[in-house]
């Protein structure tokens, strides 16, 4: 029988943060445990369900190892400073963590890598179940393809998105590169503007978008001599990543420590 798992919702104000709460309190064998904003939020205090129409009976805090005592998994997608300092308290205390924050730099991405030597962590640019099964698409489409293609990604968000291109089609543009044996730090272009010469062969082509209040639309195209391939995404709810979120934390139940991805959650790594 699966055992109920204390929750702890990060960035409880937010519109994901309000998405998580919700599934968390529709979800079995789930717990709001506790909820966290920035001190400095007027939503300290109020009740962590105001914002989704519901009554938890969990107020939000900024307390952040007062609200892990007693959790098993801490879910943030905020920013990365305030997800670093999460992580390096749920680090301390053993809890685990599920982390949909985007746009860490290589020095933030390093202590990731190095509290999951320490605590069991799933780290994706997205949690949606669908757009996991859409990078498995584009690593098949790109190894069967091959160098006659051209890879080209574009992106869309809603106007408040803060950093571009989103976490999602860096990870889309990752798995073609890795499949075709590039490597992004040499090869990703983003955007085109003015006269740039003809395409290279290895370019991986990078577009993004920002406008009213799009969830997430993702394309990936594969372009050869009179045909194309479009593996597209779209998303017209947060509930899918909050929904993928949950489950990853179920799946955390247990594990080892190590530094995991949806990839891992839904059983796609290596098929």
């Amino acid at each position: 029988m699966d055992r109920t798992l204390n929750v702890v919702i990060a960035g409880a104000s937010g519109r994901m943060g309000r998405t998580l709460i919700e599934a968390v309190a529709r979800a079995p064998h789930l717990r709001l445990h506790a909820a966290l904003d920035r001190a400095d939020s007027p939503s300290i205090g109020r009740d962590a369900g105001d914002g989704a129409g519901l009554h938890t009976g969990v107020l939000i805090g900024s307390d952040v190892a007062r609200a892990l005592d007693g959790a098993h998994a801490l879910v943030d997608f905020t920013l990365p400073v305030a997800t670093l300092a999460h992580l390096d308290a749920c680090r301390a205390g053993g809890v685990s963590m599920v982390i949909g924050t985007t746009g860490f730099d290589v020095a933030g991405r390093g202590r990731l890598a190095e509290a999951a030597r320490a605590i069991p962590l799933v780290f994706a640019p997205n949690m949606s179940v669908g757009v996991n099964v859409a990078f498995k698409l584009v690593e098949t489409a790109a190894r069967i393809l091959g160098e006659a293609y051209d890879v080209e990604v574009f992106e869309i968000h809603h106007r408040h998105k803060i950093d571009a291109p989103s976490g999602t089609a860096m990870r889309l543009g990752e798995v073609a590169a890795a499949a075709l044996g590039r490597d992004l730090e040499t090869d990703a272009v983003h955007g085109r503007e003015g006269v740039t010469g003809e395409r290279t062969v290895r370019e991986i082509g990078f577009h993004s978008a920002r406008g009213g209040d799009i969830v997430g639309d993702h394309t990936v195209f594969f372009a050869g001599a009179g045909e194309r391939l479009e593996i597209t995404h779209r998303s017209s709810s947060r509930a899918n990543y909050a929904l993928g979120a949950l489950r990853a934390v179920r799946w955390l139940d247990g594990r080892v420590p190590g530094l995991y991805d949806m990839q891992d959650v839904l059983g796609l790594r290596g098929h």
